[in-house]
């Protein structure tokens, strides 16, 4: 399958959960990041705001803020088509933005840099056991995560691990994949 129809195909699946089984998945998923070193070591964690039947990261962002962790999230700029990570203090710093995402809207001094953080977590469409990641298709991640020095997780449902995401040089893999059943990290460890 080319990368449209695996995401016709995915999303569709990811939109199909119901409502009870997609809350005991998040949590599951909650619960694995909140345990990984990674996650435990990190002081600045970039996450993206939840969209759609997108894993649930709204209680993550108020686990990181309640412990005082510093909490980033990305907004599109319109300009370079490109994703600024803003430092948020609170969920009410965001709204709707670019395809009604949510989005910070804060002043350029709480702009970040993507070396400025210490763990990156990722969304997507689809994934495969390799850690490769198939996007909504405009590259804003992979263009942010091409730059970055720290770990970048995504967060999945088990739905969307797919045999095979076709990659190409400029897609970036992911450290590991958390879903609601397990951990793939890109060394199979």
């Amino acid at each position: 399958m080319n990368k449209r129809e695996i995401r016709k195909q995915v999303l569709k699946q990811r939109d199909s959960i119901r409502e009870e089984e997609k809350k005991t998945k998040d949590n599951s998923i909650r619960n694995s990041l909140l345990m990984l070193p990674e996650f435990k070591r990190a002081n600045k964690v970039l996450f993206y705001a939840s969209y759609k039947s997108e894993v649930d990261t709204f209680a993550l962002i108020k686990d990181c803020i309640s412990i005082n962790k510093t909490v980033v999230l990305p907004k599109v700029n319109s300009e370079s088509f490109q994703l600024d990570i803003y430092e948020i203090k609170d969920l009410s710093e965001l709204h709707a933005g670019y395809q009604n995402i949510p989005e910070p809207f804060l002043p350029s001094d709480r702009i970040l840099q993507i070396n400025d953080l210490d763990l990156i977590i990722v969304p997507g469409v689809a994934f495969d056991e390799h850690c490769n990641r198939l996007g909504y298709g405009k590259g804003f991640y992979d263009k942010l995560l091409n730059e970055k020095s720290s770990p970048a997780i995504a967060l999945a449902y088990e739905e969307q691990i797919v045999a095979s995401v076709p990659a190409e040089s400029h897609d970036i893999k992911m450290d590991k994949i958390i879903t609601d059943r397990r951990i793939i990290t890109k060394n199979g460890s």
